[in-house]
């Protein structure tokens, strides 16, 4: 989890393919009214995150219930989503991609194809509740060294 522009995409798909485990973007699941809306620049409401988090949920519930290892990259910006998201158990794992501001924007500013603009960086800070019982990773290392990381914590 992070804010946009933190790697999640990057680091996520690395990890999945080095453990030959499915990768899932939460970004791919947005309805296309929210893609719209960051389309043009207008930061999402939680009543806008409201069904893409409970896709999201059906998303987790079902890979779990498939016995699938699985690699989600997802903002899970408040305390509120991340609830909704992930079974309280120990199983599920959850790691956050902490960056600086600076930092995400200048990697926004960079990629290209996108919806979601620089422009809304504001937003995701403002949204994001740091997680205080998961762990953080530093997400201006390099993605193989985050991965190392990733792999070490998760004792695979």
């Amino acid at each position: 989890m992070g804010v946009a522009g933190s790697g999640k995409t990057t680091v996520g798909r690395l990890l999945a393919d080095e453990l030959g485990w499915k990768f899932y973007d939460a970004d791919d699941y947005h309805p296309p009214a929210n893609v719209a809306k960051m389309s043009r620049g207008v930061p999402l409401t939680d009543d806008d995150r409201r069904p893409w988090l409970e896709i999201l949920r059906d998303l987790v519930r079902d890979s779990r219930a498939r016995g699938e290892n699985a690699v989600i990259a997802c903002s899970a910006l408040k305390d509120s989503y991340r609830r909704q998201l992930l079974p309280a158990d120990e199983q599920t794992r959850l790691f956050y991609l902490k960056s600086d501001y600076d930092t995400v924007k200048q990697r926004m500013a960079n990629r290209r194809g996108h919806y979601m603009k620089p422009e809304l960086l504001d937003s995701q800070f403002a949204a994001l509740e740091e997680p205080a019982r998961v762990s953080h990773l530093d997400a201006s290392r390099p993605p193989d060294e985050i991965v190392e990381e990733l792999r070490r914590r998760l004792g695979v």
